[in-house]
């Protein structure tokens, strides 16, 4: 047993870890820190470093991975945001169903593509009503009564 909790097999769990909820929160940024566990794994499999050394190699090994390829894997495995006229494209001119009203000046949510979003009008718009979407504010988007149309 006291081979099994040896500093290698415990950096290794601690990067599959990193690399599982990698999966479960997004951001692509926790499979580095799994990188930087596995690279002091591989270390103290040959050497006997200690503690402290161990975790400033894993702190700077994990950032220096997240600074150097992030955004270039996010760009080889196509993560990066798409072109602002691409996601107008998907959005903009298209139907939704309002889950609750909307008073002009406050938010409401609207039911669009399989999901609840937050939205805003300058028109009185009641539950259930169908609306056009005509803009977007970073998440949230902007309707009108598609009565008026």
């Amino acid at each position: 047993m006291k081979n099994f909790l040896s500093a290698p097999v415990i950096w290794f769990i601690i990067g599959f870890l990193f690399f599982l909820l990698e999966f479960a929160i997004p951001g692509f940024i926790l499979f580095f820190f799994a990188i930087g566990a596995w690279v002091v794994a591989g270390i103290t499999l040959f050497s006997d470093i200690s503690l402290n050394v161990q975790i400033f190699i894993f702190i700077g090994t994990s950032l220096f991975t997240v600074l150097l390829f992030r955004n270039w894997l996010k760009n080889k495995l196509g993560m990066m945001n798409p072109p602002k006229h691409v996601l107008e494209d998907e959005i903009i001119g298209k139907t939704a169903k309002a889950e609750t009203p909307i008073q002009p000046g406050q938010q409401g949510k609207v039911y669009f593509k399989g999901a609840s979003w937050s939205a805003t009008s300058a028109d009185t718009i009641h539950t259930g009503e169908e609306v056009s979407i005509i803009g977007y504010d970073s998440i949230v988007l902007i309707v009108k009564s598609s009565k008026l149309s």
